[in-house]
């Protein structure tokens, strides 16, 4: 999504300022390890990355809420892997010094939280975009069998465990989140997904359909997507379903026009103040 994003903000000239979800979990990674086995210890089976213990809710509504006031706020970055690490001279896992967001025109968050709403937290009424991408379940697991396993080495019963972990919370804080998205993007496999354990490839997108559901279809062109986009069709009045890999090609067609309107709308507030 990230990538399709980079080629609009490009084209459009829009200055953007990218956060990562990871950057606010609240424990590195070697702090995350003893963090789980710690809850363990106290018999808790459901700590994970995806609930509030781990993460720093209250500093992520405090980024959308002052940089909509201000334009400005504090961010820093998760180091994932070796050539990330590299550039600041630490160590994979670990996160940069927290630091102040230069002036842009947009900010762009990617991650698990962006619509979050716990009852000491409301991040989605901060955003003014809300768009949701997500594999069904089984899929989903699919991809974390496949990238545990190849990528990391991991055993699959240590990711089974972790699915089970998050299950709680991935119920509690990520699946109520898709109901305060404007846009949702669902990959739908057309292959046999009923047991993700024994599946030995990811269903590539050519395997794959895409439901793409409006919130508000109010100011939705529905005629021209359907003329843009290949083979698709509604299956409800807010709801088009295409071929999985005209995805980038939807998400360029729906978002330019909606990021061109917010940085007008931006513009005509500067010009007030």
């Amino acid at each position: 999504m990230t990538r399709t994003f980079d080629e609009i903000f490009r084209r459009e000239g829009v200055n953007v300022a990218y956060v990562e979800g990871d950057s606010f979990h609240r424990y590195d990674r070697a702090e995350m390890k003893t963090a789980i086995a710690d809850a363990r210890a106290r018999g808790d089976h459901g700590f994970s990355h995806f609930g509030p213990q781990a993460n720093l809710f209250e500093e992520l509504e405090k980024l959308f809420r002052t940089y909509g006031e201000t334009g400005t706020g504090q961010i820093r970055k998760y180091l994932h892997d070796d050539v990330e690490a590299e550039p600041y001279g630490q160590k994979p896992g670990t996160f940069t010094p927290w630091e102040e967001l230069p002036d842009t025109d947009m900010l762009f968050y990617e991650g698990l939280h962006g619509a979050v709403v716990t009852d000491t937290v409301d991040i989605a009424r901060h955003a003014d975009l809300r768009i949701g991408v997500v594999p069904v379940i089984n899929l989903e697991w699919i991809q974390k069998l496949h990238r545990d396993k190849v990528v990391r080495g991991y055993t699959e019963e240590a990711v089974t465990d972790t699915i089970l972990r998050r299950m709680p919370d991935y119920v509690k804080y990520i699946c109520r989140q898709f109901s305060a998205t404007d846009v949702n993007f669902q990959r739908v496999p057309v292959v046999d997904t009923s047991n993700p354990f024994i599946a030995r490839t990811i269903p590539t997108a050519d395997e794959s359909m895409l439901i793409i559901r409006f919130h508000d279809q109010h100011g939705i062109d529905f005629p021209y997507l359907l003329s843009m986009l290949h083979d698709s069709f509604m299956s409800r009045a807010n709801t088009i379903v295409c071929p999985g890999g005209k995805m980038d090609l939807a998400m360029q067609l729906i978002f330019t026009p909606m990021i061109l309107r917010l940085i007008q709308r931006r513009n005509a507030e500067l010009a007030n103040h």
